[in-house]
């Protein structure tokens, strides 16, 4: 009868460190878990950092294209006018060589 109750303590002995390493071994993957856990919501925050960054660039980068088209439709505004102003120029000094020539041939007429 003692070896029956030796062999059952024994067996009670090793089935208790079997649930022991059982256990600690669950608290470890559970441990690894929430690490993984952890690390996956700081790279998601950094993912969010950048993307926030990455949007702010590019709003900035659309402002100033837009400033830069604004800037584009003044100096074509701006050219056409000189080119208008170019053209009556050019129309008043067409005027002007023509009474020259009028008046250089009424001269050399007399």
């Amino acid at each position: 009868m003692q070896k029956a109750i030796y062999n059952t303590v024994k067996i009670g002995t090793a089935s208790l460190l079997l649930l022991t390493l059982s256990a600690c071994q669950n608290t470890k993957a559970i441990d690894e878990v929430r690490a993984l856990a952890t690390k996956a919501g700081q790279d998601a925050a950094a993912a969010q950092t950048t993307a926030n960054s990455a949007s702010s660039a590019a709003s900035a980068a659309n402002k100033a294209a837009a400033t830069a088209q604004t800037t584009a439709d003044k100096a074509q505004t701006t050219a056409n006018q000189a080119l208008q102003a170019a053209k009556t120029a050019q129309a008043g000094v067409d005027a002007t060589n023509e009474k020259l020539d009028r008046m250089f041939k009424q001269s050399v007429s007399k």
